[in-house]
């Protein structure tokens, strides 16, 4: 089939690729110029396992094309996804200006029958206001159904999270739309729910709440676990073995970050307020996962007493493994909070550290070609982002370069047993009493 994806960001370029490489002809549309150059070129601005050799084969195939002109791709796609940013206001609701504006420019052009698909995270309704808005500025008798169809991607998984998805939401009420999405994904095998549009909008933001809700749950009983001695990862696997609870998501740390939760969790606290049902589980899920933030910091705060100049690593920037992406995230807030303190500190990720030097903070700390450069000279380390290099780094090698011995885990990475016998003092995130060498 003929697809078109206007915008091509994270979730636009990923799925315009995976489309093509499930034999579609696709069309992807930005408004950058310069972003659809270099992608005309095979190469692309994030970094996602296995998304940049995708790019250059369907790219090399000619199933998979570049443009800056909506009406080019309102003219090629029979089915148009709009897959632009939707960024919180300040009070939590989401900015939907791009998917208006995107909206407008395809009723404009619209000449014939096409499906309009919902591929970005929306509050519930705005598929009638994207009808709507397209029915007010189309030519009268221009026919066009509007389909939601929500992503569940996982950055640092998310080619895998296409290609073999958990389930396909698809939420319409034309048949002649349904019939079209359910050719599109006929060549992916996964179970297929077909909703009326306000279920499939609300099927995302209920996905993501659940998550951090589990999340929340589980830094909520780290810290019974550290008040008790317990260990919280031996508690996550506890009730993580009940096939009712399951074992995702149930990793303590610093908290949430990210381009999607925090604005999700935002958005559909805004949503249930302006339905006149505020959602007070998830403003208490906010609450918790700004506590365990402030907790971490705290517990880094009485161990150094004075963080002014203070020598510090960080390792990790990135908001998870296997992304570039450090939009909202928690180990650059950590960076932040440290420098705004005056510490003095170094930073280190696998991944993110292009995207790293164009944030404020950048000029204000040093970057490192390594963990172990990171850590030379340090008074404490700081654990933000659960690399698995950062697991394997020889622990007598980081006693070695470290001017003294103090880990700060907030990711629960290392073994504290292990750094104890290395001469390290560990602290993680409801492992108990601080773990040292006897």
């Amino acid at each position: 089939m003929k697809l078109t994806i206007i915008g091509s960001g994270y979730v636009g370029l990923t799925t315009g690729a995976c489309f093509a490489e499930a034999g579609h002809h696709v069309l992807c549309v930005d408004n950058d110029p310069k972003k659809v150059e270099t992608l005309l070129a095979g190469e692309i601005p994030i970094y996602e396992p296995g998304l940049e050799s995708l790019v250059k084969k369907n790219v090399a195939a000619r199933r998979l094309r570049f443009t800056t002109a909506t009406e080019e791709g309102v003219e090629h796609g029979e089915v148009l996804f709009i897959a632009v940013p939707t960024p919180p206001q300040p009070d939590g609701s989401v900015d939907l200006s791009f998917i208006e504006k995107v909206a407008r420019e395809i009723a404009v052009h619209l000449g014939s029958y096409r499906v309009i698909v919902d591929k970005s995270t929306v509050p519930v309704k705005t598929g009638e206001r994207v009808a709507s808005t397209i029915r007010r500025y189309a030519k009268p008798g221009v026919e066009f159904d509007v389909v939601s169809n929500p992503e569940f991607l996982r950055e640092g998984s998310a080619v895998e999270d296409l290609m073999k998805p958990d389930r396909i939401v698809i939420g319409g009420n034309s048949d002649r739309a349904l019939a079209l999405m359910q050719k599109i994904y006929e060549p992916f095998v996964a179970p297929v729910l077909v909703t009326d549009i306000n279920s499939a909008e609300l099927i995302k933001h209920a996905a993501n709440s659940f998550l951090a809700l589990k999340i929340s749950y589980i830094n909520a009983i780290s810290e019974i676990c550290e008040m008790s001695g317990a260990d919280v990862l031996k508690v996550a696997e506890g009730i993580g073995t009940d096939k009712r609870i399951g074992r995702a998501f149930l990793n303590a740390g610093l908290g949430y970050g990210g381009s999607c939760f925090p604005k999700d969790i935002a958005a559909f606290i805004a949503i249930s307020r302006q339905l006149g049902t505020p959602f007070t589980l998830l403003e208490e899920v906010q609450r918790i996962n700004e506590h365990q933030f402030q907790r971490f910091l705290d517990g880094i705060r009485e161990a150094l007493w004075v963080l002014k100049e203070k020598k510090l690593a960080v390792w990790g920037l990135a908001f998870k493994p296997n992304t570039d992406d450090v939009r909202s995230s928690v180990a650059i807030r950590v960076v932040e909070a440290l420098v705004a303190e005056g510490a003095e500190v170094t930073a280190y990720d696998p991944k993110a550290m292009d995207k790293a030097r164009l944030l404020p903070v950048a000029s204000k700390i040093k970057l490192a070609s390594s963990p172990l450069e990171a850590a030379t000279g340090a008074e404490a380390l700081i654990i933000a982002t659960e690399w698995a290099e950062f697991a394997s780094v020889d622990l007598s090698d980081l006693r070695e370069v470290m001017r003294t011995p103090l880990i700060f885990d907030g990711r629960n990475l290392l073994d504290p047993v292990a750094a104890a016998d290395f001469g390290f003092q560990y602290r993680g995130i409801g492992r108990g009493a601080v773990v040292e060498r006897s």
